[in-house]
């Protein structure tokens, strides 16, 4: 941990002489006031801290800071209400899936046994249709690897099957892009929930997902060239699994065969996640079929300090916009 004074993370053993004023952060901290909010009382005196010691660690200089400031503002400015763009930076640093283990790792008090969590993404859209089991979510789409999709939502400790569990199941058409994206797609394609009855069963036509880049004509792709990194994302399909008595899991399945499922630009590949579509003889309606059974966390069990966080998604606006 750096001082406020001499700073560390010197490069080459280079020894540097010179020093900062030692009660600078400490009185910047001190500013907060009796009254402020519990939670960011809680934790900005450590980001503070932490920023000022990335500054003089690295000797951050006034143009370096203004370009900083204006790619965060270039951001804002991209953004609309189909595209997130300040998401997007934070899922190329990998931010929004370290804090999505955080929150998926306070949830479930450490239980890998329960589905791990996947970074919800700035596509999810609220009021998606109610459908029925065994109906389809793909519309207007005729050449593509269709897929049944099928398995259990159960109780990770007992095994025992959820009684009206909801999946909200989202993914892009065969073009990469999601329905808000694409003015060929109807509107919700690709979309649907469904509930689960007595034995915990669900089943549904859906795709076998694609691989795709996330938008690199803005900011986000800037950062992503000036680190000479890929915009790519690894096929994959959503969900939001919700259960009365049962905490809410966000998640994604993931295409083992995908590749780039070793390098996703948003960090978000786990391996309990990755699955194996395989071919599905003497179906009309699919191709190819993919089993797979979610495990929940009865609600009882998280910890009384949970953050709401990636397992809970926003409810700020019918689209949610981006593209991760």
């Amino acid at each position: 941990m750096a001082t406020n004074g001499v700073p560390n993370g010197v490069p080459n053993g280079e020894k540097r002489t010179r020093s900062y004023d030692p009660n600078f952060t400490q009185a910047v901290i001190d500013a907060t006031g009796p009254k402020a909010v519990p939670r960011l009382k809680q934790v900005l005196p450590s980001l503070i801290q932490h920023l000022h010691d990335f500054c003089r660690e690295n000797e951050i200089t006034i143009p370096e800071f203004m370009a900083a400031v204006e790619l965060l503002n270039e951001a804002g400015r991209w953004s609309d209400d189909r595209r997130n763009e300040g998401q997007l930076l934070w899922d190329i640093l990998g931010l929004e899936s370290l804090v999505d283990e955080i929150t998926y790792k306070v949830a479930t008090d450490g239980k890998d046994d329960a589905t791990a969590s996947a970074v919800l993404g700035p596509f999810w859209r609220k009021d998606a249709p109610r459908r029925k089991m065994g109906e389809t979510i793909v519309f207007g789409i005729k050449e593509a690897d269709f897929t049944l999709m099928h398995g259990k939502v159960v109780d990770h400790a007992t095994g025992a099957p959820i009684e009206g569990a909801e999946l909200d199941v989202w993914h892009t058409g065969p073009n990469g892009l999601y329905e808000q994206q694409d003015p060929n797609q109807p509107d919700y394609n690709l979309r649907g929930r469904f509930t689960t009855g007595k034995e915990g069963k669900y089943d549904f036509i859906c795709l076998r997902p694609t691989s795709y880049p996330i938008p690199f004509d803005g900011p986000s792709g800037k950062l992503l060239k000036l680190l000479d990194r890929h915009p790519m994302r690894p096929a994959h399909i959503h969900f939001i699994i919700t259960a009365p008595g049962y905490k809410p899991i966000v998640t994604q399945i993931f295409d083992r065969r995908d590749p780039h499922i070793s390098n996703d630009v948003a960090f978000a590949v786990k391996d309990s996640l990755t699955v194996d579509f395989l071919p599905l003889q003497d179906n009309p309606k699919a191709q190819f079929e993919l089993a797979y059974d979610f495990k929940l966390v009865a609600s009882g069990k998280e910890k009384e300090n949970e953050a709401e966080g990636a397992t809970a998604p926003s409810t700020a606006g019918d689209a949610a916009v981006g593209h991760a």
